[in-house]
């Protein structure tokens, strides 16, 4: 990954409908996504990816009115991914969790793990509190933790990755089957490669240094 390029470089807005990205990359890129972290390991997300051509239109059809302009970015990328996120930690789902941690072998001794469940269901109450019981402003924070980091997986592997919000969340959650479950629509991801001949070319403009840096 070359950071001095990122560091000038725009967000992938047009695709090469032309070019895909190898299975062999993406496989490693999926089981990157399913690795990444969250806090508590709390994992709320759940990843709808689109890798034919009828599931990016899927994507692209439910994105209407004043978000069509992002319809050809869907349809012209190599992939898609639609990440939502769940409205709430019902104590099952903790439970799935911590199940898996111990056929897992997270922890090797009973007694760490068994105060990392105490600790665990703690600090989800403690969220729902300071949301006053509207957890999923918390868990979208760890939605956008793990795009970030796919992200820099994707830019590591040579993938340009898009993420957007410019979608209607009831229109794309009715197209996926949301509407009456817990999770809800909360970021869009593009990938593959840009399309040169329309790739920007004008500098990247930021705050300088000083306004945005405290030294201590």
């Amino acid at each position: 990954m070359d950071l001095n390029n990122l560091i000038t470089k725009h967000l992938t807005r047009y695709f090469d409908p032309n070019k895909k990205i190898p299975e062999e990359t993406f496989q490693l890129l999926l089981r990157y996504l399913r690795t990444s972290p969250t806090t508590i390991n709390i994992q709320p997300i759940h990843f709808f990816v689109l890798e034919s051509q009828a599931g990016k239109d899927k994507l692209a059809d439910a994105l209407v009115g004043r978000f069509e302009d992002n319809q050809e970015k869907v349809r012209n990328a190599s992939h898609a991914i639609v990440f939502t996120t769940r409205k709430t930690i019902p104590d099952e789902h903790l439970q799935e969790i911590f199940a898996k941690e111990r056929a897992d072998n997270r922890f090797a001794d009973p007694e760490i793990q068994k105060g990392w469940e105490a600790g665990a269901s703690n600090f989800v109450e403690i969220q729902s509190e300071n949301y006053g019981g509207d957890v999923l402003h918390w868990l979208e924070k760890n939605t956008y933790l793990v795009v970030g980091a796919t992200m820099m997986a994707a830019a590591s592997l040579g993938v340009d990755a898009t993420p957007f919000e410019g979608f209607d969340r009831a229109a794309i959650d009715e197209a996926f089957g949301l509407t009456d479950t817990d999770f809800t629509t909360t970021l869009i991801m593009a990938l593959g490669y840009p399309d040169e001949t329309r790739v920007s070319r004008q500098p990247v403009s930021r705050f300088d240094a000083e306004k945005i840096f405290t030294h201590m």
